[in-house]
């Protein structure tokens, strides 16, 4: 099946210009979703914009973004309107300048989408300003309207492709020094040890599979076992209670070790 794509423009340097196309690098397609019922009914709920002062639904072709000049006072702007304040970034991706790539801090990236040429005519073009950015381990910085606001973006050279982020707007990132600036508790040199020793023992390479979702998998089994019943199960009559969890408040230099006999137990009977 071809890619959707979410975006379609112009990558530019200067006076190289090739067309690409612009998908998102994530999904949440996959999610398990729900739907709001009447649970009376069975029935589907829909929501709808009302006439906050009529209490009548509004359709669609009557709704309209406001601008709130005072109480109950406010500036119509239609799509038409809106329309004519686009920036030349809806359709253009112009790389202003360049910088390492290790000097973004990683708060700043938000969103990974999949750059790539659009037509075989672009695809020299596309290559040359990716392989350039490979080898002089740099990104670009430029600018892009998505969702009708202007962000930041950095292209990412990756494998045959680009990686273009969004990113944060530096009013957005809260500064680390706020909240950690009071941390002055220095680590027990007995201990660190230990931890680097644990450390060792579970460094393994990585993989997507440690970051699945074990709720995802429960709510689908869930699912099957009430398609299969058509009614929800009831609990058994007399089920004991579970027991409370026990203090986790421990000593750390027994559980550190603790820790370490366990995984050094698990990797023998492994």
């Amino acid at each position: 099946m071809a890619p959707k794509y979410y975006w379609k423009g112009y990558l530019k340097l200067s006076l190289v210009t090739c067309p690409v196309a612009m998908t998102p690098a994530t999904s949440e397609s996959e999610k398990v979703r729900f739907h709001t019922l009447n649970k009376d009914t069975g029935h589907r709920v829909v929501s709808q914009y009302v006439d906050s002062v009529t209490g009548k639904p509004v359709k669609e072709g009557n709704e309209a973004k406001g601008y709130a000049r005072g109480e109950n006072d406010y500036i119509i702007l239609t799509d038409d309107d809106l329309d004519t304040v686009a920036l030349d970034t809806v359709k253009t991706i112009d790389i202003e300048k360049f910088v390492p790539a290790e000097s973004i801090e990683w708060i700043y990236l938000e969103k990974p989408h999949y750059l790539m040429p659009d037509d075989a005519v672009g695809n020299e073009a596309f290559a040359v300003i990716r392989d350039a950015m490979k080898s002089d381990r740099v990104v670009g910085i430029s600018k892009l309207v998505m969702g009708r606001r202007e962000r930041a973006v950095v292209l990412e050279p990756r494998d045959e492709g680009i990686v273009l982020w969004s990113l944060r707007f530096g009013d957005e990132v809260r500064p680390e020094e706020a909240y950690f600036e009071d941390i002055d508790e220095k680590a027990d040199p007995d201990l660190v040890p230990l931890v680097q020793q644990l450390i060792k023992q579970k460094t393994a390479r990585w993989s997507p599979n440690m970051v699945s979702d074990p709720i995802q998998d429960a709510l689908l089994k869930l699912i099957e076992e009430k398609r299969k019943l058509l009614k929800p199960k009831k609990a058994a009559k007399g089920q004991k209670e579970q027991a409370a969890p026990a203090s986790n408040v421990v000593n750390i230099m027994d559980a550190l070790r603790e820790s370490l006999e366990a995984d050094l137990k698990n990797r023998k009977a492994g």
